[in-house]
């Protein structure tokens, strides 16, 4: 409920100031998440094209693994030889978004040497499938850190999105609504006032006159 008063008026005054304040100070945020989220898309994006290419020559090259040794061998170099993925995942903080963060403990692309079958016995199809796939676990870890990072940013920038535009297309309206009803409505018991003092001027004049 309106109350017409100076009173209120002031405090409503003081509401949309406060609420333009809020506006810009979320804006200001809005930007600076935007450049943090383009700043981890880029790489991102890069990771992504980077597996799509190494993923479709991997795949051409275990084909021509196959055609040539069959995939009974490939499945058993795949059994024997085994290895561990490090990675580490901790809680991060960006512009005061909470994500979480993995640290890769690589190298993930070894050596022949270090895949524990004689690699004398492999075709160079083979050989070189293997090392695309490994290069791909490690570009899709990278990924998985920066898909956490970017998912929060863009939540973070939907929400301060939303925020800003309730503040500016109902809120901050409604306040200066009120506040244009209020100056209004003062105005008009001014007036009243104004007028009924010059009708008490007038009469209090014409009655001086008469005596």
């Amino acid at each position: 409920m309106i109350h017409p008063t100076r009173t209120d008026l002031l405090q409503l005054k003081q509401k949309a100031d406060s609420v333009v304040n809020s506006v810009a100070i979320l804006k200001a945020r809005r930007h600076a998440v935007i450049r943090a989220f383009l700043d981890s898309v880029r790489p991102f994006v890069r990771s992504r094209d980077a597996i799509r290419l190494d993923y479709g020559k991997a795949l051409a090259e275990i084909h021509l693994s196959e055609g040539h040794e069959g995939m009974a061998p490939i499945e058993s170099l795949a059994a024997t030889a085994p290895r561990e993925v490090g990675v580490t995942v901790e809680e991060c903080n960006a512009l005061g978004v909470r994500y979480r963060d993995l640290t890769i403990h690589g190298p993930f692309v070894r050596s022949p040497a270090e895949r524990n079958y004689g690699y004398t016995l492999t075709s160079p199809h083979l050989e070189e499938s293997i090392h695309l796939f490994e290069s791909i676990v490690g570009t899709m870890l990278e990924i998985a850190a920066f898909e956490s990072k970017i998912k929060m940013l863009g939540r973070e920038i939907t929400r301060v999105t939303r925020t800003t535009r309730v503040l500016e297309e109902r809120v901050l309206p409604r306040l200066r609504t009120d506040i244009r009803t209020i100056v209004e409505s003062i105005a008009e018991r001014e007036r009243e006032a104004n007028f009924r003092l010059r009708r008490f001027k007038t009469s209090r004049g014409s009655r001086g006159g008469s005596c």
